[in-house]
């Protein structure tokens, strides 16, 4: 798999999170929501939240899986999808960058796929001038077959087959896309990073389950941060996601976690600690097993 490079209410920020004062750290928020099927609302809800992390400090902003259209059927996102670098979902997102000055990850947009019925879903990640720096195609389709769920992504979603990591000026991100997180692979293959993202909608049942473990097992076994915005909640559709919209330290410890409804998850990126952490216990360094 070839590795691509392009460059409920909110809570108030934790004293905690006072340390992102300190020279070299830096705030990162993930943004939760219960999206629903319109989406000039689902954006207005958007902006809202994104004010509210910037008011506390972040300068890289993430939001949810499918954070513009929760739809009330699967194919309604096919109605809503937009050809790269047109749509009022990727204008929204170039905007809040640039009237931010912020690093903006659209957690997933629905794109044009290469079939007529489908799309792609994806991770689209803007500069603080607005420009798309970053797109990541979901690689992994969930599916799901558990008593009275059901859910089959590869009816509507073309997958993508690329794994995609981005340079900033706060470190090496990777990018993926909720049931990406099942696939351990995915981010050995982007190498060292200093965060991964993990935008989602996992459904209330398997992240009741498993959304925790993994969460906290990508950031202690890539030593790594890891920012995951969640869908939180009950969707018009008769949907409900789980929400616990989390970021974890390389050490596994949740540094914020939201459990449900629309608000704000924050703490600081801290490279120092992160590179001390690295330094007294160097697993990326012994690793022997490599993909052939």
């Amino acid at each position: 798999m070839p590795i691509k490079s392009r460059a409920k209410t909110s809570k108030p920020a934790k004293a905690t999170n006072k340390a992102a004062a300190t020279p070299g750290i830096v705030k990162i928020a993930g943004i939760q929501m219960a999206s629903g099927p319109n989406v000039s609302a689902n954006l207005s809800e958007a902006e809202r939240l994104i004010e509210l992390a910037v008011i506390q400090g972040a300068k890289l902003v993430c939001l949810p899986e499918y954070f513009a259209i929760m739809g009330m059927k699967d194919t309604d996102k096919i109605a809503a999808r937009e050809k790269e670098g047109h749509g009022p979902i990727q204008r929204f997102l170039a905007r809040m960058a640039r009237k931010h000055q912020i690093w903006v990850i659209g957690g997933s947009v629905p794109l044009e796929s290469s079939v007529p019925n489908k799309v792609r879903n994806s991770c689209l990640a803007y500069d603080p001038t607005g420009k798309l720096a970053a797109r990541y195609d979901k690689i992994h389709l969930f599916g799901l077959n558990l008593g009275a769920e059901r859910y089959h992504e590869e009816t509507t979603i073309e997958p993508g087959d690329q794994v995609v990591t981005l340079d900033t000026p706060l470190g090496k991100i990777g990018l993926s896309i909720c049931y990406d997180l099942r696939f351990p692979e995915l981010y050995r293959a982007m190498g060292d990073v200093d965060l991964i993202v993990v935008p989602a909608a996992f459904t209330d049942t398997t992240g009741k389950a498993h959304w925790e473990t993994l969460i906290r097992a990508r950031a202690i076994e890539n030593l790594c941060y890891v920012l995951a915005p969640a869908q939180g909640g009950y969707h018009i559709s008769g949907r409900e996601t789980h929400g616990n919209s989390m970021i974890v330290d390389p050490w596994g410890v949740i540094l914020d976690r939201l459990p449900r409804g629309s608000g704000v998850v924050i703490a600081g990126y801290n490279p120092a600690y992160q590179a001390s952490l690295r330094k007294s216990l160097p697993a990326l360094k012994h690793r022997t097993l490599h993909e052939c």
